[in-house]
């Protein structure tokens, strides 16, 4: 990077908007850090990561050219910086251009081809990878920010293992406030974007300390009142209750109400060794353990949010219990006389939680006796976000701040709805914006006179984020209100130590930063030496393993095609990459289902009239296997995982029929263990039509059903798991298939599709229509329909009475003489048939 402009009012970059942009001397000396390596930049929030990355991309864009990619893990932070950056850059706004989900991938395709700079929410860049819609071989700056949400699955570790390998000349800037509670969460930050170098700035450095303001932190000690203690208490009965019941099963010594998530999961990790042993007692002790889950929850909302919000709970428990396939735990709560006492407690119960009037004073004193502009009130729950909204209004102008997803019955905000909102709160149309966690991250909020967190956070990094709303232009406030005697209290020693921890860590953290580097290039140069030890070593050991094995296998990497009988060893059964290399289908063998839909456009092959993709050149040995996904199967890893596999091409498509497609024959159904069960529980009615589909357009339908312990995963009987097999097999003309886990399922994905496309010289079609059900099959889903009792019920219905018309005419009592059903479908059933309709 260019010399930093000491003692100048603005930085003066090739690229960067003359006079635009104040010139902080700690910004651009994290800006050179960040321009000389892979660098995690920690600077406290409202002090300006963004403006560091920015000078780091228009510094590559000079000098090396090509394109920058931003990430962030928000809509509205992604608009923000968008705008932000074509402020303060001299480029042609359609340089920079915004990747959001209501972008379509067609657009994207196009867009990414000529744009300069692409900021992007991680799904929708991660999508566009696995559906092979775009590359970055040629981005030349990659910038995570927040980057703290770079652990487990989320998206941001599968982009940066992509631009690691994928790009000619990469650059990393990882951008964090927070990027971990302790050392280990840093270096796993790191190491999955691929980061060496570390630049830390705080608030005690003399360059950043001008830029900031003290933040006063009140905590609000507030006293339940004791309707609301007799509510819980109720509650708290029942819990204990049901914890003695499972102390009865020897699970537990715990029988206090106050049971905590850890010894809950010790609970049900003994409860699965009983399942696992076919012992009846597993089952029973599950169900027990479900209510004491749900009653948790519901002393949270009374304790700590409002009785509205256990009123609107309560409803959808009562809601889940009267639905189709609804869970023993779900019907026995809402029937237990002490719930049902609670519940009538809250129904009369005329006020909403102290924390509102304390809410409403402390915004009174602020905008009122204080003459403050703003306030941002920060709540856990929507249902309390909403009721705030609604308290608040009558005294000041309030706006709510939700995420996008509709839930129980609560709207989202569009991102469009989200912008307009924060921009009128910029311009001080309304005083009051009540958020949930949507708006913590990296939002450019304007600076607010009050942060009033409606209850306390239990992680430093999000309560660290809230604050960092106040105090950036002078002394801000931060009010937190904690119930007493409540989960609150848990979650305000914890957060107030994690972050006493965080910025010892921090300043640690900066005075270590050499020493963490080492850290992480010694953990680079393990990994080169474990790849270059597989690649000296791996096939002899591969060839020793099947030597003593007589079989290459079943795990990942399980690769070795020397089979036991070529070793002279075993019992001459080939292992799997020699069936995959030898097996084919007989020349002559009609693919047989093939449906009029068309297949995409995608590639470089033709589209013929019967909707193949003709890819041409399917013989050359080097052309890869192509592997098309269901959108809705990126939800699992197996995508991802195929999309990083030699001589794999993944695309995605929104798929009527199947959740893979190997072949013009080949669709995959995937289903869980748990998606099976929900099957046969009635639960789910679709993975029979869905076969059916799939076998009315394709020759060769295939079922995978991943996960383990398919008989003991739940209390069905064994013949009905065996009947539904059996049917699948028989009635269906399904290939059931059984995998452990996702690694596994990809495994058996790759070798099908590879002797599909190599090994057959198959070509992968998308045939796009659903056919029309026979005549069985929509009497089967007009009974279905019925309450939403399912396919299984509805095929008993259907042979018992033996037509739709006499499932419609049959009275409660001849429906209970059918197996399966009991009084809580008959009545549902006798509801929805006789009751008048009521639009």
């Amino acid at each position: 990077m260019a010399t930093t402009d000491a003692g100048g009012e603005h930085v003066e970059r090739p690229l960067v908007t003359s006079e635009f942009l104040e010139n902080r001397r700690y910004q651009t000396e994290l800006a050179e850090t960040a321009s000389a390596g892979h660098t995690l930049v920690c600077l406290p929030t409202g002090l300006g990561k963004t403006t560091v990355s920015l000078l780091v991309t228009a510094e590559r864009l000079n000098a090396v050219g090509g394109k920058s990619l931003m990430l962030a893990p928000t809509k509205p932070l992604v608009q923000q910086h968008a705008e932000f950056y074509r402020e303060a850059l001299e480029l042609d706004d359609e340089d920079v251009v915004v990747f959001t989900g209501e972008v379509r991938p067609d657009d994207r395709a196009e867009l990414w081809e000529d744009a300069r700079i692409v900021i992007a929410t991680p799904q929708v860049v991660e999508n566009d990878l696995v559906g092979n819609r775009i590359s970055l071989a040629d981005v030349t700056h990659c910038t995570f920010d927040e980057c703290h949400r770079a652990t487990g699955d989320y998206a941001y570790n599968y982009i940066a293992d992509r631009y690691h390998a994928d790009a000619e000349n990469p650059l990393v800037t990882g951008m964090s406030a927070s990027p971990g509670d302790d050392e280990e969460a840093i270096l796993e930050v790191c190491e999955n974007l691929g980061l060496s170098d570390v630049a830390v700035m705080t608030e005690d450095d003399a360059d950043v300390a001008e830029y900031t303001h003290d933040t006063r932190v009140d905590w609000n000690r507030i006293e339940l009142p004791e309707v609301v203690v007799e509510i819980r208490d109720a509650i708290n009965e029942v819990i204990k209750d049901r914890l003695s019941q499972l102390k009865e099963l020897g699970v537990t010594n715990k029988s206090s109400a106050d049971i905590s998530e850890r010894e809950i999961q010790q609970i049900q990790g003994q409860l699965r060794d009983l399942m696992n042993n076919d012992q009846s007692e597993g089952y029973q002790g599950m169900s027990l353990l479900a209510e004491v889950r749900k009653l948790r929850t519901a002393v949270t909302y009374v304790e700590t949010q409002s009785v509205e919000s256990l009123r609107r709970y309560f409803e959808r428990l009562k809601e889940a219990a009267r639905s189709s396939g609804a869970s023993k735990a779900d019907q026995r709560l809402v029937s237990e006389p002490k719930v049902r006492e609670a519940m009538r407690k809250a129904e009369s119960y005329d006020d909403l939680h102290p924390k509102f009037r304390q809410t409403r004073m402390l915004l009174a004193e602020t905008l009122g006796i204080e003459n403050g502009e703003r306030v941002i009130v920060f709540t856990e729950s929507r249902d309390t976000a909403e009721t705030l909204v609604d308290f608040l209004s009558d005294h000041f102008t309030t706006q709510k701040f939700v995420g996008q997803s509709d839930t129980d019955g609560s709207e989202g905000m569009t991102q469009t709805q989200q912008q307009e909102t924060l921009d009128r709160f910029r311009n001080g149309e309304f005083e009051v914006l009540v958020s949930t966690s949507v708006a913590e991250e990296g939002l450019d909020v304007p600076e607010v006179d009050l942060v009033l967190f409606y209850e306390p956070v239990p992680t430093a990094i999000r309560a660290i984020q809230r604050k960092g709303r106040t105090g950036r232009q002078a002394e801000g406030r931060v009010v937190v209100l904690l119930a007493e005697d409540t989960r609150d209290e848990a979650y305000f020693w914890k957060a107030r130590n994690d972050q006493k921890r965080m910025k010892r860590e921090l300043n640690e953290l900066k005075s270590v930063a050499g020493e963490l580097e080492a850290r992480l290039d010694q953990t680079g140069l393990d990994e080169y030496e474990d790849a270059e030890g597989d690649a000296s070593g791996g096939t002899d050991e591969a060839e020793t393993a099947t030597r003593q094995s007589g079989s290459t296998g079943n795990g990942r990497g399980s690769t070795a095609n020397t089979s036991a009988d070529e070793n002279g060893d075993g019992d001459g059964q080939a292992g799997l990459d020699a069936f995959a290399a030898e097996s084919s289908a007989p020349d002559d063998e009609e693919a047989g289902g093939e449906g009029d839909g068309g297949a995409g456009d995608e590639g470089d092959g033709e589209t013929d009239d019967e909707g193949t993709v003709a890819t041409a050149g399917r013989d050359d040995e080097d052309d890869p296997v192509e592997i098309v996904a269901d959108q809705r199967e990126l939800d699992s890893n197996i995508a991802r995982d195929l999309s990083t596999r030699d001589g794999i091409e993944t695309r995605l498509e929104t798929l009527a029929v199947g959740d893979y497609v190997l072949s013009d024959r080949v669709v995959v159904e995937r289903k869980t263990v748990a998606d099976f069960m929900d099957t046969l529980t009635g639960g789910d009615r679709s993975m029979f039509e869905q076969v059916g589909d799939a076998t009315r357009n394709y020759g060769r339908p295939v079922v995978i059903i991943e996960g383990e312990d398919l008989f003991g995963a739940r209390n069905v009987h064994h013949k009905a798991i065996q009947g539904a097999l059996a049917s699948l097999a028989v009635d269906f003309g399904a290939s059931v298939l059984r995998t452990s886990d996702e690694d596994e399922t990809a495994d058996l994905l790759e070798v099908i599709a590879g002797r599909e496309q190599e090994v057959a010289d198959r070509e992968v079609s998308v045939h796009g229509e659903k056919q029309s059900k026979t005549l069985p099959e929509q009497q089967e889903y007009v009974v279905a329909a019925i309450a939403e009792v399912g396919p299984v019920t509805a095929r008993t219905l259907l042979e018992a009475f033996g037509s739709v018309e006499a499932v419609m005419t049959a009275d409660k009592d001849d429906l209970l003489e059918v197996s399966g059903i009991g009084d809580v479908t008959a009545d549902r059933i006798r509801e929805v048939i006789a009751s008048d309709y009521e639009p």
